[in-house]
């Protein structure tokens, strides 16, 4: 608990004061209903996501066939099930999802597609991305969110269960959570790249066959426009939505561009979920305004100022508060280290940095270095080598490292004792030229894996290409 929640009704002062005021509100009854309609759409979004791993043959691809997996940081023990276990569990996913959306056996349905997507999650390191990450908060908040009240089989079921009212914190926590991710993308746009139109020029150009707009998306311009509209959009679009006068109208420009995300980009069921959970920012009653006739039974009341909170209620002030204190801070982890993140990759993952650059490994190779002649030979890659995950541990650092020691490990095993490993890898950022990105001269093998960085990673030093010449760039933001 913390001490903003405990010292909640401490005193007589504390039953005015504004943190115990707006403490209260979050228990001030809610319609259900926008958080009938977010069970509904997550689950079926989950199910959809679920059917096309098995579907596309992606379990086999990522999950049963590779022999190697890139391991988060600290979750290292975290492994794919054996054989056919893994098709099972998405299986057990795919039904969960299902019960979710129906509203079945919901505590228990929550708690299993959390685990289990995390888990799958947390296996493959390359396969990481910004709304896998988010799917699996949101699947974790689900847990404790009521949204089984109504419009459910479990209210049928249990008719005790069945309310047309939530604590408010249930939906605002949910509301929290996606202005944070909105917030932080809208923060790591504000780079030097970004507001001059990278990586965009290069993604939009391989769009000219695109309707209507193709032979518009190639130009330098629209690259720039679409840049810093998609960063004022982050920036505002969650106070836009929660302003009465504006909600609308953000809206509208919210859909218009997760649409267009949905056509430009293959990002999955990202953009459709981000377009749905928007429409959380309307009242909670606007699903029953829509679909249903039925007024919502009960009193309109307010909450008794006076009332103080109960010890459960505190806890739950204290804990949604945690929550939130640790999402804030999570997206910070790049301002922590020196050096441009997208290069670095240093902080990057967890905090909303979402399609920032493109970078092409133009080489990558592990070399077995003899101190002794000063030769190096070629380490044989086998499988691995031309990999899916390969190209994508060509462009980042963490993963090389990992690769390296992995490769250390199996000359050991061949009697090799102290291996010295040296890297080449080249590598070209946002349309720069390639340049190495890890330190020719540093033995991988005994460089320790961990959260920070080291001089191993080689600072991003090749200059941006140049700016269309009818673009001044702006000199508000300072950086590489």
């Amino acid at each position: 608990m913390t001490d903003a929640a405990a010292s909640l009704d401490a005193s007589p002062s504390a039953a005015t004061s504004p943190v115990a005021a707006a403490a209260r509100r979050l228990f001030a009854p809610v319609d259900v209903a926008s958080l009938v309609y977010f069970r509904i759409l997550f689950g079926a979004l989950m199910l959809v996501e679920v059917l096309r791993y098995l579907g596309k043959g992606w379990v086999k691809a990522y999950f049963v066939d590779p022999t190697f997996h890139f391991k988060y940081y600290g979750f290292g023990w975290v492994e794919p099930l054996p054989g056919g276990a893994m098709y099972a569990l998405f299986v057990v996913l795919g039904a969960a999802a299902l019960c979710i959306l129906l509203g079945l056996f919901y505590r228990v349905a929550t708690v299993v597609f959390f685990v289990g997507f995390t888990w799958v999650f947390l296996i493959e390191q390359t396969l990481y991305l910004n709304h896998f990450y988010l799917l699996s908060l949101v699947s974790f908040l689900m847990i404790f969110i009521p949204a089984h009240r109504a419009f459910s089989l479990d209210a049928r079921r249990r008719p005790a269960l069945r309310s047309d009212v939530v604590p408010s914190w249930a939906l605002w926590l949910l509301l929290a959570q996606l202005s944070i991710v909105y917030f932080y993308a809208g923060v790591a746009k504000c780079n030097g790249d970004w507001i001059r139109g990278w990586p965009l020029r290069i993604w939009l150009a391989d769009q000219a066959d695109f309707p209507v707009i193709g032979g518009l998306l190639a130009q330098g311009w629209v690259a720039v426009l679409m840049s810093w509209g998609g960063l004022l959009l982050d920036l505002l679009i969650a106070p836009a939505l929660l302003w009465s006068r504006t909600r609308r109208f953000a809206f509208v420009v919210a859909a218009g561009f997760h649409l267009l995300n949905s056509q430009l980009f293959s990002i999955g069921i990202f953009p459709w979920f981000m377009l749905g959970a928007s429409a959380l920012y309307f009242p909670p009653s606007w699903p029953r305004r829509i679909f249903s006739s039925v007024p919502i039974r009960r009193a309109e009341k307010g909450v008794d100022p006076g009332r103080p909170l109960t010890p459960r209620q505190r806890l739950v002030v204290g804990l949604v508060a945690a929550w939130l204190a640790v999402q804030l801070l999570i997206p910070l982890r790049p301002f922590l280290h020196a050096g441009n993140a997208s290069w670095t990759n240093l902080g990057h993952r967890f905090s909303w940095r979402m399609k920032l650059d493109e970078k092409v490994a133009t080489e990558v190779g592990l070399y077995l270095f003899d101190p002794a002649t000063g030769k190096r030979r070629p380490i044989d890659l086998g499988g691995f080598e031309g990999s899916y995950s390969a190209q994508i541990a060509g462009i980042r650092p963490d993963m090389i490292l990992q690769l390296a020691h992995l490769l250390a490990g199996n000359l050991r095993e061949k009697g090799i004792e102290a291996p010295d490993i040296r890297a080449r890898v080249l590598v070209s950022m946002n349309g720069r030229q390639p340049q190495p990105m890890i330190d020719p001269n540093v033995n991988l093998a005994e460089v320790e894996r961990g959260l920070g960085g080291g001089d191993w990673i080689q600072p991003l030093t090749r200059p941006r290409p140049a700016a269309d010449d009818w673009f001044v760039p702006p000199k508000i933001v300072v950086g590489p």
